[in-house]
């Protein structure tokens, strides 16, 4: 598919409820909606808890902010009953955890060119879930295979659920915890982390997605059964130009780059405006023909989205996001000629 500069979020917004943010993402801003998280709403919107809610001995703290898990005393039985037979119905989300997709299924999504869901990746959902010992549960094997193949079951009963909304679904695995490879904070090997990903995106009928909002070692990532690669683009850009012969073999057999180009935080989004990021934008772009990848083919396979979740910042400010994302949008495909 030729996306040329068309435009989707990450996850989070601002707003304390669910019908305003679906108002605001479907204003026409959005080319390629998302359902929304609410962390306004409090830590039952969690990316984590979203995912992590179905596993066995799983402790949710809403209070404390806190997610963890009993290692030791869990049954395993009926999770894996239900990943064995393929029931995906075990993994339907919870309402009180998804505000935002129950909200958005509920919305004509038809006429729009894709849309979105998300899940948390196996990584980050690993190493973020402590046991009693505080120690991430990525490194206990028989509970680490539950985490990739829970996110896996999620993943495909989320976007069999969106494909009856929209026939183009994106899933996106969210891992802001690939920073971590390579440093004492993740003892996993990059082969490892590649094996696990793609474990988790196993059978799912759907384009899949990483999006990791901060510098990691591409390469491995871009091994991956990924169909896009989302990243922060606004201040990691240059991180992807290091790699220009796993990016060019990812464009050509149809991959594409989902550009974090609008500033995901309130003091970012104050000082700059549709035609810097627009600049920007394209000077990211130059960078990598330089390195001898086709211009042609990076606009085709480019999709635009801000940094990361918007939902930090002030909402006045998201909603300067979100309509800071069609203006570049316009601007990128005015300046190159194409259309969505």
């Amino acid at each position: 598919m030729d996306w040329n500069f068309s435009t989707t979020l990450i996850g989070s917004l601002p707003y304390d409820d669910a019908k305003t943010a679906l108002d605001r993402i479907l204003d026409g801003n959005v080319t390629c909606p998302a359902w929304p998280q609410l962390p306004a709403l409090g830590y039952s919107e969690s990316m984590y808890v979203q995912t992590g809610c179905y596993l066995p001995g799983i402790e949710i703290d809403v209070n404390g902010k806190k997610i963890s898990a009993d290692t030791v005393n869990y049954d395993p039985t009926e999770i894996y009953t239900a990943i064995l037979s393929g029931d995906e119905s075990y993994f339907g989300h919870p309402d009180k955890y998804h505000k935002g997709l129950y909200e958005f299924i509920l919305r004509d999504l038809s006429e729009f060119k894709a849309v979105k869901g998300q899940v948390t990746g196996p990584i980050s959902e690993g190493l973020q879930i402590l046991d009693r010992n505080c120690r991430p549960v990525i490194y206990d094997d028989a509970y680490s295979e539950i985490v990739r193949k829970t996110v896996n079951m999620a993943a495909k009963w989320q976007a069999k659920g969106l494909s009856k909304c929209n026939g183009n679904v994106i899933m996106f695995f969210d891992e802001p915890s690939l920073t971590l490879l390579g440093t004492p904070f993740a003892s996993i090997s990059n082969d490892q982390a590649a094996e696990w990903i793609n474990e988790s995106m196993e059978g799912l009928d759907c384009l899949k997605a990483i999006h990791c909002c901060g510098n990691t070692d591409w390469a491995t990532v871009l091994r991956t059964d990924i169909d896009i690669l989302s990243f922060d683009a606004y201040a990691y850009a240059h991180t992807i130009a290091m790699f220009p012969d796993e990016v060019s073999r990812f464009l050509e057999k149809g991959g594409t780059l989902s550009w974090g180009i609008i500033p995901s935080s309130d003091d970012a989004i104050e000082i700059e405006t549709a035609g810097s990021l627009a600049k920007i934008f394209r000077e990211n772009i130059k960078a990598l023909v330089r390195k001898g990848i086709d211009e042609d083919l990076i606009v085709k396979r480019s999709l635009m989205t801000p940094q990361c979740g918007l939902g930090g910042m002030e909402v006045w400010n998201a909603d300067k996001a979100l309509i800071m994302l069609r203006e570049v949008s316009e601007a990128m495909r005015e300046h190159y000629g194409v259309s969505e």
